[in-house]
């Protein structure tokens, strides 16, 4: 955007600074490039199976070994080794071809109110 208002500005500005304006828009332009390239592999993509791995779904057909779990919103085939009813939280330990492979999830929820400070004063 930066680089477009400067090439306006190479019409509208005097003879020098126009083509500075120019100048400087590109260095900004690559230099911004070079930013986000080096800040974004800081976080690698995660797609397909490795991607999967870790995410927690929920069970809608009983596994005992194999059944059906709800996971972003698609209903995937699975497998347990420990039998898991429906409604049960679940994560994924790998991906054998179109098959989760699950264990049930911990629960690693704090109780309602845990953590929060209450005083009572002034009553």
């Amino acid at each position: 955007m930066l680089l477009a208002l400067a090439i306006v500005g190479l019409f509208v500005l005097p003879a020098p600074w126009g083509a500075i304006a120019v100048f400087a828009a590109a260095v900004i332009e690559v230099g911004e490039v070079f930013f986000w390239i080096r800040f974004l592999r800081r976080y690698p993509v995660k797609t397909g199976a490795e991607g999967l791995v870790g995410e927690r779904g929920e069970v809608i057909v009983r596994c005992a070994p194999v059944g059906r779990v709800r996971l972003r919103g698609e209903i995937w085939n699975a497998r347990s080794e420990e039998p898991v009813e429906p409604g049960e939280a679940v994560r994924v330990e790998a991906v054998d071809g179109l098959t989760l492979v699950v264990a049930r999830a911990c629960s690693t929820a704090a109780p309602a109110g845990a953590g929060i400070k209450r005083s009572w004063t002034g009553l």
